[in-house]
């Protein structure tokens, strides 16, 4: 059988020309139902709809969210999805869809999932991945931006992953699944570029010194969660000069 990842930015207002057709010539979609009334998975069937395809919805297995090994742990639910998602590809075969927030390649394990379904067996599998609108791409453009110095990198890591950025000496960072408002704790020197729910009904946008906007980030922040019902934030951070 064969299964498409394929990038969807935010919603159906991102999808390229090429993830549509490619979606088209799917017999269906599969995706994580994480909660009764998902509201990320009622954006996924809304995109399958716009295209006439229907949307299988796999309860997703639990998660350990706080971790003493957070690399174990990860790994034991990226083999729980694995099975569960296997089981309904083998039971329905054909073409099968994944659809992917943003780009495949940014902070998604569908890939690293669906490889590995691949490499157990079981299922015969063969896939292909097409790219999408990926969130540091919607937070340069919202803020009219480029994401790094002239000449210079940028390095994206998640929230986790920042204070080892700054401590490495790193100057222009982009920080994915940002959490809760401390990520930032430290920094007030810096300048900030931020957003929440981007793309969407609920996007959100904060800019400044961190020591000035952090109280308006946190409220911006509550306000997309109150709208949506839940919150993906990113900010580009730079070190003062």
């Amino acid at each position: 059988m064969r299964v498409r990842i394929l990038g969807i930015g935010m919603g159906p207002q991102h999808v390229t020309g090429e993830v549509a057709d490619a979606l088209r010539g799917c017999d269906y979609a599969v995706a994580a139902r994480k909660r009764d009334g998902d509201a990320l998975l009622a954006v996924r069937r809304q995109v399958c709809d716009a295209y006439g395809v229907p949307l299988v919805a796999v309860p997703d297995p639990e998660r350990d969210r706080d971790p003493a090994d957070y690399r174990a742990a990860v790994a034991a639910w990226h083999e729980a999805r694995v099975a569960a998602y296997e089981r309904v590809l083998g039971e329905r075969g054909g073409t099968a869809a994944f659809l992917v927030w943003g780009d495949p390649s940014l902070y998604d394990s569908t890939l690293r999932i669906v490889r590995r379904i691949a490499e157990r067996g079981a299922v015969p599998v063969e896939f292909d991945v097409l790219p999408g609108v990926g969130a540091p791409q919607l937070l340069a453009a919202r803020h009219r931006i480029v994401l790094h110095g002239v000449g210079r990198p940028v390095h994206v890591v998640p929230a986790r992953g920042l204070g080892g950025a700054v401590a490495a000496g790193l100057d222009g960072i982009v920080v994915m699944l940002g959490g809760e408002q401390p990520v930032f704790e430290g920094l007030e020197g810096w300048s900030v570029w931020w957003g929440a729910n981007l793309g969407t009904d609920s996007e959100e946008l904060v800019a400044g010194r961190v020591g000035d906007v952090l109280p308006a980030i946190g409220a911006a922040r509550s306000r997309a969660r109150e709208r949506a019902g839940w919150v993906m934030d990113i900010a580009l951070l730079r070190r003062p000069e």
